[in-house]
């Protein structure tokens, strides 16, 4: 009877575990490669934030403390990079950004990009467009519910809709920046975000009352001002064409 060379299976299986290794650190490295970066703003940290600060430390836009808070530094030195790297100068760390900055690229393997390209350029833009609107409107009823919190979380429903419907008409402006984080974090615009207030933790009523301004919904008429006659304000403020009050704001354009 022939005894069986068990010492021949000892190299296949080898290859096999080699195999199934290479496979596994591929997928890894495959699914690192295709994750898909935050949206950085005034405000939060992490250590994505910390990746942003010491790449603009390098290149001597920060000097501030390597410490993953996004700070009025870190803010500033984010616009004076976009500035002078041709980007949407608005303080905030996007897709373009990222890419300049020299996050990894999203979109996949060289192979995918390659299949991607083969595919009608309609169908490509149509999908990839989709995708960035769905993204950029997380991003911003997040922070618009965050400043509606800090502006109007006492004022009346209605109130607070309000509010949102400002910043919003502020965006669709051409005499303010064209991002509602542009037009949020432009300075001394917002009381609450000068102060921090509006870092608080956001209520499901201010969530609704941004998604009812972003839906459409705008009981100022237009209005790009508002403000408390209560309180001290700027003498140019009454200037201003006013539209009507609700609670304790007065609204205008």
């Amino acid at each position: 009877m022939l005894k069986k060379d068990k010492s021949r299976r000892k190299p296949a299986a080898m290859l096999i575990l080699v195999a199934f290794l290479v496979a596994a650190v591929g997928t890894f490295a495959f699914s690192k490669a295709d994750a898909q970066p935050r949206t950085l703003y005034w405000g939060i940290s992490g250590d994505d934030v910390r990746h942003v600060q010491i790449r603009l430390s390098d290149w001597d836009y920060y000097d501030g403390p390597i410490d993953g808070v996004y700070n009025p530094q870190t803010f500033n030195a984010v616009k004076n990079f976009q500035a002078k790297n041709g980007l949407a100068v608005d303080g905030v760390v996007g897709p373009r950004t990222w890419a300049a900055i020299g996050y990894p690229p999203a979109g996949g393997s060289a192979p995918q990009q390659q299949a991607a390209q083969n595919q009608p350029t309609q169908q490509r833009d149509d999908r990839n467009e989709v995708a960035s609107r769905a993204e950029v409107n997380r991003a911003d009823l997040h922070l618009l519910s965050r400043v509606v919190m800090g502006e109007a979380a006492d004022e009346p429903y209605v109130g607070q809709v309000a509010v949102a419907a400002v910043i919003l008409n502020r965006v669709e402006s051409p005499n303010f920046p064209n991002t509602l984080a542009g037009v949020v974090y432009q300075p001394l615009a917002f009381e609450s975000v000068a102060n921090a207030q509006y870092t608080r933790e956001v209520s499901d009523e201010a969530r609704r009352a941004a998604e009812d301004a972003m839906n459409g919904w705008d009981p100022t008429g237009g209005a790009l001002f508002f403000w408390n006659p209560y309180k001290p304000v700027s003498k140019w403020i009454w200037s201003r064409t006013i539209t009507g009050q609700i609670g304790n704001h007065v609204f205008g354009i």
